[in-house]
């Protein structure tokens, strides 16, 4: 049966998850791997995730994992959801990005973020001057990351010369602003980028979408003269919609702990349903999943792509094994009827 084209673009949000017994090494490995597959597949775009020091996520530093995987694919675009730009000096962000436009040109994606990705103590740690907290200056970071990016720090300011000096010359990353609040949506808004809405995160922001565009200015020298949105949604395919629900038992166990302050390796399915018991149907609630087989999820996402008035679906899972990844993401992109 031929499955009709959708209009949507599909991509992927990979966090590269350890399963339990497994390494890091191996589930930074496997990032590559399945990001081989989305791009024989005909998935958009391949980003991944920054989060610091997890047992359950080797996804620290995704300007290191950005290389790899695009020298591994084709035609994909290959990005980070996000960089924690409060972590980090914008003209070194610059820099890096700069870097990998020059190597993969019109391929390159520069989602920034303005949590953590980390508890309070780790997001300490990562500070290089800890005489006191780190200032909550986003607004003014991100500027300047943009100015740099854009040639457009004016000539007075003493970081000017810099914005002349990036390794990749004329080619740019293409800048995207993630959020799940109000500010987020403003300031994406005020400057003219693309919004992706993390869904996973808080599934109830579409009216952010909507204040977005609402305030949106048009910035051509980005290219950027009408709203962009793109929403992350927590997604699983399967053959059947018994077993999508069984391998989400495995980030529902994690998440689960993670509210009580446990950072695990991901569990296995079977050591999951264990752990949930009764409390299975409980734990469903916290965050919307939409699961199930390649009809039932494509009902979902466009479901969820009208709500946020969306066009591209980025979808995200943690799952305990790779094989099992691999093969929903093949069912998801048969779902939407994609080619490369």
């Amino acid at each position: 049966m031929n499955i009709e084209h959708s209009p949507l673009r599909i991509s992927i949000l990979d966090q590269a998850p350890i399963a339990a017994g497994g390494t890091g090494g191996r589930a930074l490995h496997q990032v590559v791997d399945l990001a081989r597959l989305a791009d024989r597949a005909g998935f958009h775009r391949f980003w991944i995730a920054e989060h610091h020091a997890t047992p359950g996520l080797a996804s620290a530093s995704p300007e290191v994992l950005i290389g790899p995987v695009a020298m591994s694919t084709e035609r994909i675009r290959v990005g980070t959801g996000g960089v924690m730009l409060p972590h980090y000096s914008p003209f070194k962000v610059a820099e890096t990005f700069s870097m990998l436009a020059g190597m993969f040109p019109g391929r390159i994606d520069l989602g920034l973020g303005r949590a953590p990705g980390s508890d309070g103590r780790t997001a300490y740690a990562l500070q290089r001057d800890r005489r006191e907290r780190a200032p909550d200056d986003f607004p003014q970071a991100l500027a300047e990351l943009l100015g740099y990016l854009d040639g457009a720090i004016p000539e007075s300011h003493p970081f000017a010369y810099l914005q002349k000096t990036l390794p990749g010359g004329a080619e740019r990353p293409a800048p995207w602003l993630l959020g799940t609040s109000p500010d987020s949506a403003a300031w994406a808004a005020e400057l003219g980028l693309p919004y992706c809405i993390a869904d996973f995160i808080n599934p109830n922001a579409a009216e952010l979408a909507n204040h977005y565009r609402l305030a949106f200015k048009p910035n051509p020298q980005r290219g950027m003269e009408t709203p962009k949105v793109m929403v992350a949604v927590w997604s699983i395919t399967a053959d059947t919609h018994e077993e999508a629900e069984r391998l989400a038992a495995s980030s529902r166990m994690l998440f689960r702990l993670l509210h009580r302050g446990q950072l695990i390796a991901v569990p296995s399915p079977e050591e999951a349903l264990r752990f949930l018991g009764e409390d299975q149907a409980l734990v469903s609630r916290s965050r919307r999943m939409v699961l199930g087989t390649k009809a039932e999820v494509r009902a979902g996402l466009e479901a969820v792509a009208a709500d946020y008035g969306a066009e591209e679906i980025m979808v995200v899972n943690i799952l305990y094994d790779h094989a099992a990844r691999l093969r929903s993401y093949a069912l998801l992109a048969e779902a939407f009827g994609l080619t490369a």
